[in-house]
């Protein structure tokens, strides 16, 4: 749990008081590999902090899934959107690796937000955080070709580069995997 409240505290600080209820709200669960978080239709209801692992969102296809995010250790992870509707999920997130989580239900975070000082200004910070990641993320596959996607991934997350199969980075940038080995091929 030191690694929730050192997250936590870099958004903003967090009194023991406030911290021993949230803490008290959280569980943790250990995951196998490909494991589903979210299913396609059901309704989010847990925020989690991923204290191992890496997950994946994707929209599940016939032909093909597509990838559209992931979500690495010491980062929160949630279907927002689902979560804060309580609406049936668009897509579905599922582990990638052996997985650990802390987690929190709806009905305490809420709570959380009621009782505490710093629960909504930490909620609106990271809602903000998300909000400036599908921002830039929706730029890029609007604005940049898939060669410059790449290249921005290798410099702002490079741990995807080295962790995550090939067929998932390739849907995530928005092209084939013999497409991407192409553009892998052409930089180095």
């Amino acid at each position: 749990m030191k690694e929730i409240r050192k997250f936590i505290e870099n958004i903003s600080p967090m009194t023991d008081s406030d911290w021993l209820f949230f803490s008290s709200k959280l569980q943790e669960v250990t995951l196998k590999k490909n494991t589903p978080l979210l299913k396609f239709g059901t309704i989010e209801n847990h925020l989690s902090f991923i204290t191992k692992g890496i997950v994946r969102f994707y929209v599940p296809r016939e032909e093909a899934d597509v990838t559209f995010g992931f979500l690495f250790e010491n980062e929160f992870v949630t279907g927002y959107d689902s979560f804060l509707t309580q609406t049936p999920s668009e897509y579905q997130i599922e582990t990638l690796t052996d997985t650990i989580l802390w987690k929190i239900s709806h009905k305490d975070l809420e709570e959380v937000y009621e009782r505490t000082v710093s629960g909504n200004i930490i909620g609106r910070k990271m809602a903000e955080n998300m909000f400036l990641i599908k921002s830039k993320r929706e730029l890029s596959l609007l604005s940049k070709t898939a060669e410059e996607r790449y290249l921005d991934l290798f410099s702002d997350r490079p741990k995807l580069l080295q962790q995550i199969p090939l067929k998932y980075l390739a849907s995530y940038i928005g092209v084939t995997p013999q497409a991407l080995s192409r553009i892998r091929r052409r930089i180095t």
